[in-house]
């Protein structure tokens, strides 16, 4: 059941996807419109990422002070109406600068989302972590489609994107006003001891930070040069080529969907158990396809669907687990965050070095290795930091505990655990 306050945090990560999308599909026009060539945009992608990187620490001090709600009801609006800045740049000093602040104010509104994410999932007790990940590539489609469609239509890229600004930044503004108020963060623990505190949770918080990392590197991999390495690889035309990015992305966002139900039924460490064992699966079909002869083509598709599906769940079970396991400290969550996207930035140039310097396939077991990395290490990090039941065993225990359905503490019972 989506209550209103679901809805309005869904909303908010709807938005950003599109606000996403309307970046990235401009981006060819843009490029066309300002002449700026790889090197020049290649500058503007990398101020952008590295806005987001140092913007990201600074926001969950500031989410830690005002709450994730009031964070998000500022920088939302503002991210939306930054939008306006590449649009009407006109030179191209002026988009790397503009680029600048939409980059610092995508870094902060991530965090943001987080930080609301874990708190809807402490009032809500239940997961939502997943699902509003999902409803995040729904946007970004959704964005991508109509920006596409209205590029085919013979609009302009600038009025598209100050459009797009503008109605975003409304949207953003009355979505802030519907957000629930945070969760009052308890003393106790993912596993009802008290929460790992100082240089105790700090080694913890290094760890996940390094799953996160791996995690973005190994998804990076997939949706940057998935497509490369079955056009080179395999020789297959580029429009078969970009089925790839499509299918991965397709397995993903169902997965992401569905994910939610799964944490309902299935502890966190054995979800990234199943997720690691799944994408690992995948890169090793994909690495194999090349010697299937001709059933490459569709053994490397059902390897990169693996893939998608096996990554989709990595990042919304380490981002909820860390929100629970530390309630009330955003900054834990933005160091996570933070290093988590950097391995998501430096991904793409580490395949790219590889490949130029060895090959492409060579270049991929870099990405294979990680996810089974991730199998063996992130299922025993998040079993040492909680020894959560199900979400559905606690509901069932705790509603015993209260004598109704509901969660236990809602009417003085015992505070669930999360």
């Amino acid at each position: 059941m989506w209550t209103s306050t679901r809805l309005a945090v869904a909303g908010c990560y709807g938005l950003t996807g599109v606000l996403n999308a309307l970046w990235g599909a401009t981006l060819p026009a843009t490029d066309a419109r300002l002449d700026l060539g790889p090197a020049r945009l290649g500058v503007a992608l990398l101020v952008l990422g590295l806005g987001a990187l140092v913007a990201m620490p600074l926001a969950g001090v500031l989410a830690e002070r005002f709450t994730g709600r009031g964070l998000l009801r500022v920088v939302a609006p503002l991210l939306a109406a930054s939008l306006a800045g590449p649009a009407l740049a006109g030179s191209a000093g002026t988009l790397v600068a503009a680029t600048l602040v939409f980059g610092v104010l995508l870094g902060m509104v991530n965090v943001a989302l987080t930080v609301q994410a874990v708190d809807l999932e402490r009032a809500e007790r239940r997961p939502a972590m997943s699902t509003l990940h999902g409803v995040w590539a729904l946007g970004a489609l959704g964005g991508g489609l109509v920006t596409a469609a209205a590029l085919r239509a013979g609009a302009g890229v600038g009025l598209i994107m100050v459009t797009g600004a503008v109605v975003a930044a409304l949207t953003a503004a009355d979505l802030g006003r519907r957000l629930p108020a945070p969760a009052s963060p308890t003393a106790a623990g993912a596993d009802g001891q008290p929460a790992p505190g100082g240089r105790a949770g700090l080694p913890l918080v290094l760890l996940l930070s390094l799953i996160g990392a791996a995690a973005f590197l190994t998804e990076g991999a997939a949706t940057d040069w998935a497509g490369v390495y079955t056009r080179q690889v395999l020789g297959v035309d580029p429009a078969t080529a970009s089925l790839t990015y499509t299918m991965f992305f397709a397995a993903m966002t169902a997965v992401r969907l569905l994910g939610d139900a799964v944490r309902s039924r299935v502890r966190a460490a054995r979800v990234v158990l199943l997720a690691g064992l799944t994408a690992t699966t995948g890169y090793a079909t994909v690495l194999l396809a090349p010697v299937t002869g001709g059933a490459a083509l569709p053994v490397a598709l059902s390897g990169w669907v693996l893939v998608g599906a096996g990554m989709a769940l990595i990042w919304p079970v380490v981002s909820s687990t860390v929100g629970a396991a530390f309630p009330g400290r955003a900054k834990d969550l933005s160091m996570v965050t933070t290093i988590s996207y950097g391995g998501g930035l430096i991904g793409p140039a580490v395949i790219g070095g590889v490949a130029s310097g060895a090959s492409l396939p060579v270049a991929m077991v870099i990405p294979a290795v990680l996810a089974a990395v991730i199998t063996v290490i992130a299922p025993r990090v998040l079993a040492a930091l909680t020894t959560e039941q199900p979400w559905t065993a606690r509901q069932h225990g705790s509603g015993a505990a209260t004598g109704r359905g509901g969660p236990a503490g809602e009417r003085g019972g015992t505070p669930a655990r999360r």
